[in-house]
């Protein structure tokens, strides 16, 4: 799709509308430069216009649950339109989804999931798990639903592409009467390759199996469609997403669940505001959504704040976003393929696998630690590194690091031993440009250029960490809460 003016005019006024985009820090070189933010996979940085609507409804903040007063009545309001917003940007119907709020981010809402799932249909015990998994949508199916299956990926040429449909297919096939769901990530938090979700659904639906998707990299970068009215078979019986992903910071996690699915159990968290009455003996659930799922006082400010981004986020489209994001991707890879030191992970070719969000590397011959650490101390790009909570995904991967005449049986698990698994990750948000895109290529060429004037420079301590010899900026300079709380009493 081409962006239209009007479009192109409403993504450059939000660019820069994030907090933190001017955040400068000194460097080992004598240097003092603006921080680029290449670290959005692991938490975005506040969207300033939801920032803004959270202070504005601070001076009216009261609990909900109660219309007695002015503040509790807009509380209330707002907090009931966070959910009915929330539904309608991820295009659920309401009369068969609901939505509600959980804690720390997606892995809450993941947990909470496994649990309803197993205990929706008991007598199915096996999952189907992709590969490519984070740890959140991963751990919580091992510990709470019985036997898991780890589902393959698509190669292409050495490198993993998407969730492979086949060998879903025949899992399906085979295991049919005890599958219970299929959890698979909407996006990889390690690669950004976007999994074919609706297939997949529709895949499980026709072998009886349920779907719940992790799209915690999904929400802020392309458009999602949990109901599909033209085709029902294709819609998610449960979606998580979590907030500080998707620019507010200090927001809570979402779950998204069909409504029968809930009802059908008792709910997994029990307290104030999810019951109707409560007896000395017993106590009556109620039957509205989302209080059922909602125990207890929920993070008002941090529900408004999101659902505020959200807001915004759709009346731009998700669908303009993705394409200016895609654009923006599709040129870091070409420009991190002229560098001939340069490991680019999974399928590169997004016509085959479409990516958002995220690059995982390595420069050929240094530790991912040495090579995160360089980027920060000379060059100020915030990146991450090691296995970013996937393990196995990484690890699979790192083995294609081998070179292919020393892949023989009895040279493999000697060379992985040695191998300290792990990836370099640079990561996309709206507020990213090409010329960060450049400034991150230029800093690679400069690391492979001069990596033994840089690696003098640099040792590794007990943990790990490569520290440089002689840059040792005191954090408490560039940031402290503690200096702040002096100037109250000043």
């Amino acid at each position: 799709m081409t962006i239209s003016s009007k479009s192109q005019a409403y993504i450059d006024r939000l660019k820069p509308a994030f907090i933190g985009l001017d955040t400068t820090y000194p460097l080992a070189d004598g240097r003092t430069t603006r921080r680029i933010y290449l670290d959005s996979t692991a938490s975005t940085l506040m969207f300033r216009p939801a920032h803004d609507a959270v202070e504005a409804y601070y001076r009216h903040y009261a609990n909900t649950h109660s219309l007695l007063h002015f503040s509790a009545k807009i509380s209330t309001e707002l907090y009931h339109w966070a959910h009915e917003r929330i539904l309608h940007f991820l295009h659920a119907d309401p009369q068969d989804y609901a939505c509600f709020f959980t804690g720390s981010g997606a892995t809450a809402g993941m947990n909470r999931m496994a649990r309803v799932f197993r205990d929706f249909r008991p007598d199915r015990d096996t999952v189907l798990v992709s590969l490519m998994e984070h740890h959140s949508n991963d751990l919580p199916h091992r510990k709470h639903a019985g036997q898991v299956i780890h589902t393959p990926l698509d190669n292409h040429d050495g490198q993993p592409g998407c969730i492979r449909m086949d060998a879903l297919e025949q899992t399906l096939r085979e295991n049919r009467d005890r599958i219970n769901y299929v959890a698979v990530t909407g996006v990889s938090n390690v690669t950004g390759i976007i999994n074919p979700i609706y297939r997949v659904a529709e895949l499980a639906h026709r072998f009886g199996a349920l779907v719940l998707v992790d799209g915690a990299q999904m929400v802020a970068h392309l458009p999602v469609f949990i109901s599909n009215p033209d085709h029902p078979e294709q819609n998610l019986d449960a979606f998580v997403f979590s907030g500080h992903k998707t620019y507010v910071p200090g927001s809570p996690g979402v779950v998204i669940c069909r409504k029968d699915i809930l009802r059908a159990i008792e709910p997994e968290e029990v307290g104030g505001g999810m019951v109707e009455r409560v007896f000395v003996d017993r106590y009556l659930i109620t039957d509205k959504f989302p209080d059922r799922e909602e125990a207890g006082t929920p993070n008002i400010p941090g529900a408004i704040g999101l659902a505020t981004a959200l807001d915004i986020l759709d009346r731009v489209g998700m669908d303009v976003l993705y394409e200016e994001e895609s654009d923006l991707i599709s040129y870091a890879l070409e420009q991190m393929k002229t560098i001939p030191t340069v490991m680019v992970y999974g399928e590169t070719n997004m016509n085959i696998c479409p990516r958002a969000a995220s690059i995982s590397f390595n420069i050929y011959g240094l530790d991912h630690g040495f090579t995160a650490a360089v980027l920060n101390d000379y060059h100020n790009i915030a990146v991450r590194n090691e296995c970013f909570c996937a393990h196995p995904y990484v690890e699979e991967m790192i083995k294609d690091d081998i070179p292919a005449e020393l892949h023989k049986k009895e040279n493999i698990l000697s060379l992985r031993a040695k191998l300290k698994s792990g990836m370099v990750r640079a990561s996309f948000g709206l507020y990213n440009t090409r010329e960060d895109v450049d400034s991150l290529v230029n800093a690679l060429r400069d690391i492979s250029d001069h990596r033994e004037t840089y690696q003098a420079l640099y040792t590794v301590d007990e943990d790990g960490n490569y520290r440089h010899t002689s840059f040792h900026p005191v954090l408490g300079q560039l940031f402290s809460i503690h200096k702040l709380v002096d100037s109250v009493f000043e």
